[in-house]
């Protein structure tokens, strides 16, 4: 895996979970569900769309989708999704085994770094949230960490875009409530980007829509995905399997229904308009803990095998990593996202989310987030490939050396000792010096961290007259 612009491309290793065939036959599995026993769609403009490819619908409104029809939009599909900063550069390139890495969205609660307080989310930590990520090298692209619960929850979802719009450069994937909001959050970014062509050609966000389940597609997810899909702007389409509750318990099982949901998606999305970019889960399946009944995000079975999905169709890919179920930084946290972290890194998840996630996905937290950017860099260093030539070899120096000489100080040495990974925030120090200066735990210097840089970090403003364009965008709305 080499560096480039900061991002990390894989070359070696890769890790693959599933066979071709085991692919091909999930695959085909799920082309039978939406031709067997179909989909419910909530949503005219969309059965209208099908009713124009001679797909009708019964029962009201459950439609068969034929597999050609799948297929066709499979092959036009964009294999390629470009996403930008602020301004215009093309900074996100999903495609191949590129990887990204972001934060999450909407958890309902913080772990105030300040207090050790778990709280309800407020506008204040998005936006310092935001600066944190804007720091951070690690942290490519946006989210809304969390849902401020101090402003109208209807339109608490445009102030989640105007912080992230406010305190950062970086691409953002905005999560809406209702549709409006999603309308909303564009004409936000065409603001910033100068128009809706600038947005089209160089988009600085893209849409994160869930849905209700595979079978039944929810009125405001469909028409999110029409209005995005008619700009030719990006989006997910998530319908998540929570396998034992509205999909089968089995990997294989809950797969197979959430692409097929997922392939529905993408079906009307290409009928909306040609060529519209849809970036893939390839078929999220979650954990449900029958003891608990909690949806469980760390689990190793939710693993690689969504993005090893969307490898197989060869179209970008909305991956997941870096959360963790424990509820506090702690070694549980550490280890679960670190796992994660490199498990979709081996499988090339191009747009990896939730990093700093605890609790299942109900908290986030600034300290977790920190810590995540160093493993994140230490899994980057890992996934580059070895280079091995003369130079690296050493064959003459190591003869000139011998077997009574040493390497310290030779020139070979003093070029090359930098190469390696040094770790910023993680700890190298001898006992007594790591002592000498506080004894301080991981939890304790990502705690520090953040405070330097809402301290030190001021990102790069927006024109005033942008400024206040959002202003009147949230006004509107409220």
């Amino acid at each position: 895996m080499t560096l480039q612009s900061n991002y990390a491309e894989l070359v070696t290793p890769q890790f693959h979970k599933l066979s071709r065939d085991q692919m091909e036959r999930i695959h085909h599995a799920s082309l039978e569900i939406l031709d067997r026993t179909g989909v419910c769609l909530y949503d005219q403009e969309c059965l209208d769309l099908l009713a124009a490819k001679g797909v009708k619908a019964s029962e009201g409104n459950r439609v068969r989708i034929p597999p050609g029809l799948v297929e066709w939009a499979l092959s036009i599909a964009p294999k390629r999704v470009v996403l930008c900063d602020r301004g215009g550069r093309r900074v996100m390139p999903l495609e191949r085994n590129n990887v990204f890495f972001g934060p999450g969205s909407d958890c309902p609660n913080v772990l105030d770094h300040r207090t050790g307080e778990r709280r309800l989310g407020a506008v204040r930590d998005v936006e310092e949230g935001t600066r944190v990520c804007d720091a951070l090298p690690n942290v490519d692209f946006l989210m809304s960490l969390c849902v401020p619960s101090d402003v109208d929850a209807q339109v608490a979802d445009r102030y989640q875009m105007r912080a992230m719009l406010m305190n950062s450069a970086k691409p953002i994937l905005f999560v809406t409530t209702e549709f409006e909001g999603c309308v909303d959050a564009v004409r936000m970014a065409e603001a910033v980007t100068g128009g809706a062509e600038e947005m089209r050609r160089n988009p600085i966000c893209a849409c994160y829509i869930n849905v209700t389940s595979p079978l039944r597609h929810n009125a405001e997810a469909l028409r999110k995905l029409m209005f995005m899909a008619g700009k030719g702007l990006p989006t997910t389409y998530t319908p998540v399997v929570l396998r034992g509750t509205n999909g089968p318990v089995t990997v294989a099982g809950a797969t197979a229904l959430a692409n097929a949901g997922e392939l529905a998606g993408l079906a009307l999305a290409q009928l909306k308009r040609e060529g519209a970019p849809v970036i893939l889960t390839g078929g999220v399946n979650d954990m449900l803990d029958m003891r608990s009944m909690l949806d469980i995000y760390a689990a190793p079975e939710n693993r690689v095998v969504c993005s090893e999905f969307a490898h197989f169709y060869g179209l970008p890919i909305f991956g997941l990593a870096g959360a963790s179920d424990a509820k506090i930084p702690d070694e549980q946290a550490a280890a679960e996202a670190a796992f994660s972290l490199l498990l979709e890194a081996l499988c090339g998840a191009q747009m990896i989310h939730d990093i700093g996630y605890l609790d299942g996905g109900k908290c986030h937290s600034l300290e977790q987030i920190v810590i995540c950017d160093e493993l994140i860099n230490y899994v980057k260093r890992f996934m580059q490939g070895v280079v091995v030539n003369e130079e690296t070899l050493a064959l003459d120096l190591i003869d000139e050396v011998g077997p009574h000489g040493d390497f310290i100080a030779a020139q070979h040495t003093l070029d090359h000792f930098r190469a390696d990974w040094n770790p910023k925030l993680l700890t190298r120090r001898n006992y007594e010096r790591w002592l000498a200066e506080g004894g301080k735990s991981l939890r304790q210097r990502a705690r520090e961290r953040v405070e330097q840089i809402l301290a030190a970090h001021q990102p790069e403003p927006l024109p005033a007259g942008v400024q206040a364009s959002l202003d009147q965008i949230v006004a509107e709305a409220r």
